[in-house]
């Protein structure tokens, strides 16, 4: 049975697919292609994906309930790794219902699907942006995240309670995964590191919110791919010391589990601009503009626990990663 990987064409679900079809393993991937970003890059990452032996797509929706049963009872996947969302901290202020439709319908229609079909495992993405109003560092999944300041993190924050009722319910293993800033090559076009690039290579100034004095704990993808993959092959298991006296938000006496997957090594923004600087061979025109509404000022990953599960930690220095993205850009745009 096939491994379904939702939002293959994304940034995140197609490095996740070639990660598994490098193990030899078959992989079914779901995408709707949407325009939130431009299709081009999608059809792209799509293309390379339908290169490879053992890879299959389905084009539908998550939001379409009819489709994803058919798809479910057709395909029967034995694991399922979703990352397919409507994705962005600031479009949530401008068209909340697409949130609405693909992060808790379509996720709805996900957790339905494995229950009906009796998936051995769910891993769902997350986000760091649940922690909102929190200021403790590092994060840690074993306190906060209550206090989401988007509707994104929000419907974030819903999928783990969703996914919690099924597990406890269903008996449906379910973990959770909180990327941090994720950023490398094939990117999203909204992203910081994305537009940076392209403002320079263009002769245009780059924005810098909160003067630039935001910290973010930017993980590269490779980071997160091993992670997620990992993760993949050891499904949640009920914690057998939770105490409903004295409830750890990170687990439960269902099977379960929410891990958190950043770098640990958070830097500030200025610094991230100074190693696109060093990867370009040019300097930056900056802008400096006061903090956006939804943003945070820092974030940081407490990863003991995916250590301790997976023996694996992110590693990859920004200086390392960025320089990375720069060599696919330049290549990819042929700047």
């Amino acid at each position: 049975m096939p491994i379904l990987v939702t939002g293959a064409a994304g940034f995140i679900g197609s490095h996740v697919a070639h990660r598994l079809l490098d193990q030899g393993r078959e992989v079914l991937g779901l995408d709707n292609l949407n325009p939130y970003y431009d299709p081009k890059l999608k059809e792209a990452r799509l293309a390379r994906l339908q290169a490879r032996p053992g890879f299959r797509f389905a084009k539908v929706d998550l939001a379409d309930r009819a489709a994803m049963q058919a798809l479910f009872a057709e395909q029967r996947p034995e694991l399922v790794i979703h990352l397919a969302a409507q994705a962005g901290v600031r479009y949530s202020l401008e068209n909340p219902y697409a949130y609405a439709d693909a992060n808790l319908v379509g996720f709805l229609h996900i957790l339905e699907g494995c229950r009906a079909t009796g998936c051995r495992h769910l891993v769902y993405a997350s986000t760091s942006s649940v922690y909102g109003l929190d200021r403790a560092m590092p994060f840690s999944e074993h306190r906060g995240g209550g206090h989401p300041m988007t509707l994104y993190a929000a419907t974030k924050r819903a999928n783990e309670l969703m996914a919690h009722s099924y597990a406890h319910l269903f008996g449906l293993p379910c973990t959770g995964l909180r990327f941090f800033t994720v950023y490398g090559p094939w990117g999203r076009p909204d992203m910081a590191l994305f537009k940076f690039t392209d403002a320079m290579l263009s002769g245009r100034p780059i924005e810098l919110y909160n003067r630039g004095e935001m910290v973010r704990d930017f993980t590269y993808i490779d980071d997160i791919v091993e992670g997620v993959v990992r993760i993949a092959d050891i499904p949640a298991q009920p914690n057998p010391s939770w105490n409903a006296l004295q409830p750890d938000p990170a687990s439960s006496s269902a099977p379960w589990r929410i891990y958190n997957i950043g770098n640990s090594q958070p830097v500030q923004l200025t610094a991230y601009v100074e190693a696109l600087e060093e990867a370009l061979g040019m300097k930056a025109e900056r802008i400096l503009l006061p903090m956006q509404p939804g943003d945070v000022p820092a974030t940081e990953a407490d990863v003991s626990e995916l250590e301790t599960v997976t023996g694996f930690r992110p590693r990859t220095s920004v200086r390392e990663g960025v320089a990375r993205f720069v060599a696919w850009y330049r290549a990819y745009y042929g700047r």
